[in-house]
């Protein structure tokens, strides 16, 4: 019997010191990288996963050494483990590990939209970013269905996929990305009364048509220029462009045609400007079908409160602002001031 009793203790003892091993000894990350090295490891823990399930994903993934010392841990504490993405880079313990996951310390990607992107192009940063692909990112972009209340007009997203700096998680879809960058521009919009707050009426005072004439014009400006000061004079000769039937001619709007045709090179071509596209404002008057990019408040603000100028022309001064003018004449001599300083920068 004495026999016996020492050897129950002896396993007791043995099960004790496998427990604190799994569950108290830091384990660092073994994910295999490349041959002979392992590196940190990411885990995606999805939104209805049973413990059993999280506990074998982290030993799968090389977090913890024993998903059953996990699950008994769990039985102990019993605290909700939160879904998302977690990035282990450094030892921990297995204590350590249920810890972060009952606080929800999940890892984040930064996504950074600057003021002028398109949708193109935040595609293309949401899958630089490693959130999922580009195309599905579009795909959910393609479709104005989240905005029609404010733009029945619409599209689709462009123009109202505000430019911010964001954190995501791959746990969230790029339907819960495109929602955020709008929510962002709702918000904005409200400061700025172009929309009204939730639940007000719709300003009686403006066209059903105000925020997407508003918005494509803060795109157009946005791409325009780069310079603050200048935003509102852009928009103002824009806008008189329009009240005197005066085709736009904006470049940008031609190269989001070609980039829309999937035939943009990086520069504009003869054909480009004879292309019967409706965002050619060479070939066709007024604003084109909807927004170009995605616009900043600045430019919003531009749109929403433009310069009064005589201004119907400008050109690029080859300094990072324009010259503007109210004549044909006046504009022409700035065109060939601009060629000079072109030419004079070349034969440095």
């Amino acid at each position: 019997m004495r026999r016996f009793l020492q050897l129950v203790g002896i396993v007791l003892l043995a099960a004790a010191a496998w427990l604190a091993w799994s569950l108290a000894v830091p384990k660092r990350p073994s994910v295999p990288r490349v041959a002979g090295q392992t590196g940190p490891a990411t885990v995606l823990l999805r939104p209805g996963w049973s413990s059993r399930r999280i506990a074998t994903e982290l030993k799968n993934q090389g977090v913890i050494r024993s998903a059953n010392a996990f699950m008994l841990l769990h039985a102990v504490r019993l605290r909700r483990l939160k879904a998302g993405e977690y990035l282990f880079d450094q030892a921990q313990s297995a204590i350590q590990v249920y810890d972060r996951l009952a606080r929800g310390d999940i890892y984040f990607h930064n996504v950074i939209v600057p003021e002028g992107l398109n949708m193109f192009d935040i595609a293309g940063a949401i899958e630089a970013a490693g959130l999922g692909s580009g195309d599905d990112f579009l795909r959910v972009a393609e479709d104005p269905a989240m905005v029609r209340d404010i733009d029945p007009q619409a599209h689709s997203l462009e123009g109202y996929l505000f430019p911010d700096t964001y954190r995501f998680t791959r746990a969230q879809t790029m339907q819960d990305i495109a929602t955020e960058m709008v929510r962002r521009f709702r918000q904005k919009a409200r400061e700025l009364d172009l929309i009204p707050p939730p639940g007000a009426a719709p300003d009686a005072g403006h066209e059903a048509d105000f925020v997407h004439r508003t918005v494509t014009m803060a795109s157009i400006v946005e791409k325009e220029t780069g310079a603050p000061e200048e935003r509102a004079t852009v928009a103002g000769v824009y806008y008189n462009r329009l009240q005197r039937h005066i085709a736009l001619q904006a470049d940008p709007s031609v190269i989001y045609a070609s980039l829309l045709d999937g035939r943009y090179t990086g520069q504009i071509h003869r054909s480009d400007l004879e292309a019967n596209s409706p965002y050619n404002t060479y070939k066709f008057p007024g604003l084109p079908p909807g927004p170009i990019c995605n616009p900043g408040e600045a430019s919003l603000k531009a749109a929403l409160h433009p310069a009064n100028t005589g201004y119907l022309y400008f050109v690029s001064d080859n300094n990072g602002h324009h010259r503007f003018a109210a004549t044909l004449d006046e504009h022409e001599k700035n065109v060939l001031a601009y060629r000079r300083a072109v030419a004079g920068n070349a034969n440095r």
